[in-house]
């Protein structure tokens, strides 16, 4: 296994101090009333868990996406929900602002973002185009210098509490890849309106929502580089969110792992530890080999994103993986435990439910094998 950096090590165990005491005895009462917890990440923001890739000069701290990658994994170990709305917050609306803004919007929007003192939003998917974007009906027309955006995005974390959204928008031909524009639209704007909550499965602590416009009014300001770029700013964008998903994944899978490992050796039927029977190390072996294998490949597509290289495919093979990993191992995790696997009174169920969003959120299993037989048939 390859060995953390001091930096990593350091921030691993700052989260862990954290999550004992701000996570661990709240993260059942908030799942079951799918309450998000905006108090908790503004405190995650005074740690600069909030900015991590963001520039010092912005208010960041600065690092790199190896930190990334600890930091969203070793939330998701503690809470699943916690570390899809951290890495939603970072990589998204933070992410797309940091990538492609102008200074102007970026001396004004990533401080505030990366304290935890806003929360972003990022809109792209609608009730009828999820894995087909370019298909998009929320439309933005231009009067004078105003754009008036009118529409509705769907699936969206933060869309009701979020301070700040980055939202695209067509302003071209129906399945134009230049006829879509990125605009940062603030809570505050005449026509920006709450939609409904989705009742979900898992990960229920993190807000997921629709975003109505209706006659939405932002200045020619608000608009993120050129206008046409949005979709292909989009792009570039989940290329690094997928590297998020596949760190939420490994952290889920590690979390599963070690409750499993844990429940096996006190566990005994038969007068001995469960862990003895061969069908169970056996299974832990496989979980276990299967979560380092997607640990590397996430930490892979970390390192060459550090670089500055294309990371297209690396990334989308660590978010496959890692992500029909986590479901794989949750799933396991809670055949070890029996029946009680199937209760709230142990951990793993709650991993098992929030496990299966990571092989649907930010393009799923399907659209990532798209993307990596794309890149190695060029």
């Amino acid at each position: 296994m390859e060995q953390k950096s001091e930096n990593q090590k350091m921030i691993a165990e700052m989260i862990r101090k954290f999550g004992k005491k701000e996570i661990t005895p709240y993260k059942m009462e908030w799942d079951e009333s799918q309450m998000f917890p905006v108090e908790l990440l503004q405190l995650l923001g005074d740690l600069g868990l909030m900015g991590v890739l963001v520039p010092a000069e912005y208010g960041g701290s600065g690092m790199g996406y190896q930190e990334y990658v600890t930091v969203i994994s070793e939330i998701g170990k503690l809470d699943p929900s916690i570390g899809l709305s951290v890495a939603a917050h970072n990589s998204l609306c933070t992410g797309h602002i940091l990538q492609h803004a102008n200074e102007d919007q970026k001396n004004k929007y990533l401080p505030k973002l990366a304290r935890g003192e806003w929360i972003g939003a990022w809109g792209l998917t609608e009730p009828n185009t999820g894995s087909d974007a370019g298909n998009m009906r929320t439309v933005a027309r231009k009067e004078g210098g105003t754009w008036i955006i009118d529409g509705a995005k769907n699936f969206i974390t933060h869309g009701n509490s979020g301070d700040v959204a980055v939202v695209i928008a067509r302003n071209g031909e129906v399945g134009d890849s230049h006829g879509m524009t990125a605009f940062i639209v603030e809570r505050s704007n005449p026509g920006f309106l709450q939609g409904r909550k989705e009742n979900k499965l898992g990960m229920r602590a993190s807000e997921t929502t629709e975003m109505i416009f209706e006659n939405c009014r932002v200045h020619e300001d608000a608009v993120i580089g050129e206008v046409g770029e949005g979709f292909v700013q989009s792009l570039k964008v989940l290329d690094g969110g997928r590297i998020s998903i596949a760190a939420l994944s490994v952290g889920i899978a590690e979390g599963a792992l070690e409750e499993a490992i844990r429940y096996s050796k006190e566990r005994e039927q038969f007068g001995q530890p469960i862990s003895k029977f061969q069908g169970i190390s056996f299974k832990l072996a496989e979980m276990a080999t299967k979560t380092e294998a997607a640990r590397l490949l996430t930490e892979n597509s970390a390192k060459l994103k550090d670089a500055g290289k294309k990371v297209t495919r690396e990334s989308a093979m660590a978010k496959y993986y890692a992500s029909e990993v986590c479901v794989e191992v949750s799933t396991e995790a809670v055949q070890i435990f029996g029946g009680y696997g199937y209760t709230k009174d142990y951990p793993v169920e709650k991993y098992y439910r929030d496990s299966k969003l990571c092989t649907i959120g930010e393009g799923t299993s399907e659209i990532q094998k798209l993307v990596i037989g794309r890149e190695i048939l060029k």
